[in-house]
C-alpha cells in the first residue's frame, strides 16, 4: 500500500499497456495534426483528418482507463492531483503579490480591448498580431497562478448564479490593546 494515496502501485502488463495508450492518446493527435497541416491538403480534408485524429486520441485515452481498471485509475489520479496540490498556487497570497497579479490579469484584457482602437499606433500589431495575442494569453494564465487559489474561487463565483460576496471585517483591537492606546 502507498501511504500517500492509499492504493497499491499498479504493476504488470495492464499498467504498462495503459500507460503506453495514455501517452499515445496525446502524441498521436498532436503529431498527426501537425503532419496533416503540413501536407498541403484541402481545408476540408485537413479538418476531417484532424478531427479523426483528435477523436482517436480520445478513444485511446478511454481504452487506457478501461485497461487500467478503477484501482489503477485512482492511483494515477491521486498522484496527478497530489502533484498539482504541492506545486499549484497557494490558497492565500499577500497584498503585494495580489496587486501584482491583478495588474498581470487586467493588462492583457485592457490591451485586447484598446488594441482595436489603437492598432495603428502599436508597432507591428497590424502586420503580425499573433505575438501580442500569445504574450497576452500567457500573461493572463500566469496571473491566475500568481493570484492564488482564493482568486480562482472568486473567478468561479462569476459563473454561479447564487454566489454572494462576503467581505472580511477589519481586525479591531482587543480591549487590552484599546486600553494601551487610550493610556498613551
Amino acid at each position: 500500500m502507498n501511504e500517500t494515496t492509499g492504493s497499491a502501485l499498479p504493476s504488470g502488463w495492464r499498467f504498462k499497456a495503459s500507460l503506453a495508450l495514455f501517452v499515445l492518446s496525446f502524441v498521436v493527435p498532436a503529431a498527426g495534426v501537425l503532419l496533416v497541416t503540413t501536407l498541403g491538403l484541402s481545408t476540408t480534408l485537413t479538418a476531417t483528418a484532424s478531427g479523426a485524429l483528435l477523436m482517436g486520441g480520445e478513444l485511446l485515452g478511454v481504452a487506457a482507463v478501461a485497461i487500467l481498471g478503477k484501482p489503477g485509475y485512482e492511483y494515477i489520479k491521486a498522484r496527478i492531483f497530489g502533484f498539482l496540490k504541492r506545486h499549484g498556487p497557494p490558497r492565500e497570497v499577500g497584498p503585494v503579490r495580489y496587486s501584482f497579479g491583478l495588474v498581470m490579469f487586467c493588462t492583457p484584457i485592457l490591451f485586447a480591448w484598446l488594441s482595436i482602437y489603437l492598432a495603428d499606433y502599436i508597432p507591428g500589431y497590424v502586420q503580425d498580431p499573433l505575438p501580442y495575442a500569445l504574450v497576452g494569453d500567457i500573461l493572463l494564465l500566469a496571473s491566475l497562478f500568481v493570484l492564488g487559489g482564493d482568486f480562482w474561487d472568486k473567478l468561479r463565483s462569476l459563473f454561479v448564479h447564487n454566489a454572494v460576496a462576503r467581505f472580511r471585517e477589519p481586525q479591531r483591537p482587543t480591549t487590552l490593546e484599546s486600553d494601551k492606546v487610550e493610556k498613551k
